[in-house]
């Protein structure tokens, strides 16, 4: 799996696919979903779908393919290759990589948007991407976000003339989310390998496991933070751990309401006291490049 689509722009969200195979246009096919990477508080979210015609269901599940959790990191390698290698006969896949930036956007928005909705969001746009391929599908499974109930009812409404399943822990019941899981983790994991730490991050590959809970994840964001631009864009900021650190070792700025003359003035510096002349014969932060800004001056 190729994620060098993604790693050259990793602000941005990416969808990568295999080739369809003709014969699922014109077969009843049935479809996995699962994902890799919602807990961390570092590096990408990835939802994958798998799709299969039902004719092929024994040789799905003679592929071996099991919980992505539940394997070592070169027997899920294994597995992705015995997949990708039937591309070309009966089985299809479709990876969307959610970028950290884009989770933390989303989730700080003024009009929240939560990670259970972006999940169930992606997953219909998961079944949508396959439908528009042209393939014939009629099942689908999905390992839930949520409610099973809940959130099965809500995708039924999207997809009234296919027969859905959506269950705790399906990834360990159906080969084919099995499928999607082994897709999802190899995903995420060559993205997170091949980061590029363009705001030249201490210990940048010495984050730990990325999960909140991790002491060398938590000793890393410690390492890695900005007083003014607060974390490189591998972290999300909308996690609490990432929050807290900010809260406390990052610049207090305040926008206060203009002040009479007269009223005691803040003692917290402005936050344009960080880009006055002394400071302009440094080297300028990374932040301004990754977001295409310059000073007005030189247009």
């Amino acid at each position: 799996m190729d994620v060098s689509k993604y790693t050259k722009n990793q602000r941005s969200n990416c969808v990568l696919s295999s080739e369809m195979p003709e014969n699922m246009k014109s077969v009843p096919c049935f479809l996995g979903i699962d994902e890799a990477g919602r807990g961390p508080v570092l590096g990408p979210m990835v939802y994958a779908a798998c799709v299969c015609p039902i004719s092929h269901k024994d040789e799905l599940a003679e592929l071996g393919c099991d919980d992505s959790k539940a394997l070592k990191e070169e027997q899920r390698d294994d597995l992705f290759l015995k997949l990708d290698s039937h591309t070309s006969d009966f089985i299809g896949w479709v990876v969307h990589i959610l970028s950290p930036e884009y989770i933390s956007k989303s989730m700080l928005s003024r009009s929240k948007y939560n990670l259970n909705s972006i999940s169930h969001d992606t997953a219909i746009g998961l079944i949508k991407f396959v439908q528009k391929a042209g393939i014939k599908l009629t099942e689908v499974y999905v390992d839930t976000v949520g409610s099973p109930e809940s959130y099965q009812k809500k995708l039924k409404q999207r997809f009234p003339d296919i027969d859905i399943t959506v269950e705790s822990k399906a990834d360990a019941t159906y080969p084919i989310v099995s499928a999607a899981s082994i897709c999802a983790k190899v995903c995420r994991d060559k993205a997170v390998r091949q980061w590029s730490f363009n705001d030249k991050s201490k210990n940048e590959v010495e984050y730990g496991s990325g999960y909140p809970s991790d002491p060398k994840t938590k000793s890393w964001l410690r390492q890695n933070v900005d007083p003014v631009f607060g974390f490189p864009n591998f972290v999300r900021f909308s996690w609490s751990t990432a929050r807290n650190i900010l809260d406390e070792e990052a610049v207090n700025v305040e926008w206060p309401e203009d002040e009479e003359d007269g009223d005691q003035k803040s003692n917290t510096p402005a936050i344009t006291t960080f880009f006055n002349q002394s400071n302009q014969s440094k080297e300028r932060h990374v932040f301004f490049s990754n977001h295409d800004l310059c000073p007005a001056a030189s247009f």
